[in-house]
């Protein structure tokens, strides 16, 4: 039998000790993705193996070994970091594949650092995700390989260039003077130089000019075993000549590069001779471009390319320093463009984003070399001007913005008109605290909305306090769900030729710890903004349903009670589970629970918000049009949507005396008849108000003139108590 390690005994051999079928362990907190993921690599003939969560994974992990791991980062029970570093304890040759969502941009590099041989966002395409797999599975393959080999390297001249030729990183050696002796053939895939292009010339030649300083030092390392250079950070040229796909830049090669320094070994101890050098390069070109990727995504706007708030607090932290050393004033600008949200709505996103690039190319050609320009967010972008001369050069520059952006822009078959509010602070007459300054800045922009827009506003002192309490509003919303704050009034809805309740809006009250009761008036635009509205909403409609449901176990007669929907709620992607969640723990019929929608909301994304009401109608939840006649949609249009239920507005119920009010309310009612649709007069308070809405048959109505909103107990004895309602008031 040959003893050639080439051709070793059967019964030795152990390279390529990967199973038939890779395994792979997925690791994920949601179980679709967890599904998703397992198909798609099972349809690959990989052994799948899924842990829902890092708890799960650790256990996998301990039963056995997997040749790729595919990881989450953000998972609640033990996070994908942690993850990590037990892998890196326990099986540190399982390579890990990040598979993320998570925005944190400094979890992401950290898993890059931390020992991830690649990172994936979600959502990904599956054949690159399968791509990345298959890359991750074959660098293995080669690396167990290759580590097989190394025990034999001592055997045999040929096994060790075998070894040398098959590896996955750039192999060298390097006579005393610098010239490549050797070269392995993986100098080919990775720059483009063949072994005749590179043997004998200086190994400066495939060094990017900017790091030669750093080459000098690890190329003409002469210093051996734990003291020699390792993983130091070099950029290698590649060949000008030859066409290579997927270069950083396009022109060259980041690798990670350990040298040791080579002697005559047949010399002695004190005479040994330095004969050159040894050096092996590792290609880490995607991880840097990767890192590249997420440090930009951290400091910029993904849409328009520019600075985000946080590279803009970097440059006014470095321009106030200056400006502080050189005793000289900047300026910090707040701009928001006027009713962007009206175009968003109107034309739809797509548009609003391509206005938005318009906007910043305009804005650019208005400043100044060494102006930094920001998208802070939404249609609101930051200006720093540094060096200036008087308040008068930021005057100069406003007007200019202001008188560009005015010009209409054509986007898409679309001219679209806007202007710019601007808010200005400068600095250190205004301060010289980073946040502060852009506070101002922003508080001011807002003045200049209020004065009219289109306009420039410089901070003045006392802007503030307004937005203060504002700020304290939200800050105190975020609180008032945990603390229990909010509560439910309830104002009966009667049939006024039988005085039957028929049904109770629910109305949301907030019991302020400083300020007492407060009226939604006073906070609930606050929470629209902030969108605190959102979990708000979801609180309402589980406390009504509990509230109906404890009505049904007490026995008391069936009414439906109507909830308010907010934009915010029906522009929500979960809009209708939240609803069908809230109706279904408490098993109530849906027929129960109506949700009062204004009609201008109704209008804003027409066919999204027909879809979603569809869905509610189909599983027999009943629907409102609030403060109907305000709005600006046609009868057609309504016609569109699964509508119950007519509530004309008080507004116009109050001034019921004018002939006006009277023919347009009595149109309405005559309509929502028409339409078979229940309709509802709100704000009735007076008995002449009662006799005419009686004549026209509008035959259910809620306002004072029945009763104020009214506690949950108050409304579980109304129930209780009157069988019939409010009988002797429709007498």
């Amino acid at each position: 039998m040959s003893d050639d390690p080439l051709h070793p005994h059967p019964q030795r051999s152990t390279v390529s000790s990967f199973p038939a079928r890779p395994r792979i362990l997925v690791v994920d907190d949601e179980i679709l993705i967890l599904e998703g993921m397992r198909r798609l690599l099972a349809a690959r003939d990989y052994d799948v193996t899924t842990a829902n969560g890092g708890c799960e994974a650790l256990i996998a992990i301990g039963k056995q070994q997997f040749d790729v791991i595919l990881l989450d980062l953000g998972m609640p029970d033990l996070s994908g970091a942690e993850v990590l570093r037990f892998v890196a304890d326990r099986s540190a040759d399982t390579p890990v594949i990040v598979v993320s969502g998570d925005s944190t941009i400094d979890a992401a590099i950290r898993a890059l650092r931390g020992g991830a041989a690649d990172f994936v966002r979600k959502p990904y395409e599956p054949e690159e995700l399968l791509r990345r797999v298959d890359n991750t599975l074959t660098r293995r393959r080669l690396e167990r390989e290759n580590n097989h080999i190394l025990q034999r390297l001592q055997q045999s001249e040929k096994w060790h260039r075998f070894l040398v030729n098959s590896s996955p990183d750039f192999i060298y050696t390097l006579d005393c003077d610098g010239r490549f002796t050797f070269v392995n053939d993986r100098v080919e895939s990775l720059l483009g130089y063949t072994r005749e292009d590179l043997l004998g010339q200086h190994y400066s030649t495939i060094i990017h000019e900017e790091d030669l300083a750093r080459a000098e030092h690890v190329f003409n390392e002469r210093r051996a075993g734990d003291r020699s250079a390792r993983n130091i950070e070099i950029r290698l040229k590649c060949n000008p000549g030859m066409r290579r796909p997927r270069l950083m830049n396009g022109r060259c090669k980041a690798v990670e590069l350990t040298a040791t320094g080579m002697y005559d070994e047949d010399a002695t101890l004190f005479e040994r001779r330095f004969i050159g050098s040894y050096g092996v390069a590792k290609d880490v070109t995607e991880r840097k471009q990767a890192e590249e990727t997420v440090h930009y995504q951290a400091y910029h706007d993904l849409l328009t390319g520019l600075p985000n708030r946080a590279l803009f607090r970097d440059h006014l932290a470095l321009m106030l320093a200056q400006a502080k050393r050189s005793h000289k004033t900047l300026a910090v600008l707040s701009l928001d463009l006027d009713h962007f949200k009206v175009i968003n709505d109107s034309l739809g996103h797509t548009i609003g984003d391509e206005l938005l690039l318009a906007v910043g190319a305009r804005l650019r050609q208005c400043l100044r070399e060494g102006d930094t320009l920001a998208r802070l967010g939404g249609d609101e972008f930051a200006v720093l001007l540094p060096t200036l001369l008087s308040r008068g050069d930021v005057e100069q520059i406003c007007r200019k913005i202001i008188q560009v952006l005015s010009r209409p822009v054509y986007v898409k078959g679309h001219e679209i008109y806007i202007s710019v509010s601007i808010g200005a602070c400068v600095a250190p007459d205004d301060g010289e605290m980073i946040d502060s300054l852009i506070r101002q800045a922003e508080i001011a922009m807002y003045q200049a909305k209020a004065q009219g827009r289109s306009r420039l506003q410089f901070w003045e002192a006392g802007m503030q306090a307004p937005y203060s309490e504002r700020m304290q509003i939200e800050a105190d919303l975020r609180r008032a769900l945990a603390r229990n704050e909010f509560v439910l009034f309830y104002q009966p809805q009667v049939d006024t030729v039988s005085g039957e309740v028929r049904g109770f809006e629910a109305l949301l009250r907030w019991w302020h710890p400083q300020r007492g009761f407060l009226s939604p008036a006073e906070f609930i635009p606050v929470a629209e903004e902030s969108g605190v509205i959102v979990p708000i909403g979801d609180w309402v409609l589980r406390e009504a349903s509990a509230q109906m449901a404890e009505w049904r176990r007490a026995g008391l007669p069936q009414v439906r009670l109507s909830v308010n929907i907010s934009a915010r709620q029906l522009e929500s992607p979960d809009f209708v589970e939240s609803v069908m969640r809230a109706v279904q723990v408490h098993a109530l019929d849906g027929q129960q629970i109506e949700l009062e929608i204004t009609e201008s909301l109704l209008m804003r994304d027409f066919e999204a918000n027909a879809i979603k009401l569809g869905r509610l109608s189909a599983s027999g939840i009943r629907l409102a049009i609030d403060d109907f006649g305000t709005g600006y949609s046609s009868f057609k249009y309504l016609s569109r949507f699964p509508i119950h239920t007519l509530k004309i507005d008080q507004s116009f119920i109050q001034e019921l005396e004018r002939e006006e009010n009277l023919s347009i309310v009595n149109a309405m009612v005559a309509m929502g008849r028409g339409m078979n649709l229940n309709v509802v007069a709100e704000g009735v308070e007076t008995q002449s108000q009662l006799a005419c809405l009686q004549q026209m048959q509008c035959h259910e109505m809620q306002g004072h003139y029945y009763s104020v909103p009214m506690s949950g107990h108050d409304a579980t004895a109304l129930l209780g108590r009157h069988t019939r309602g409010f009988v002797e008031a429709a007498g």
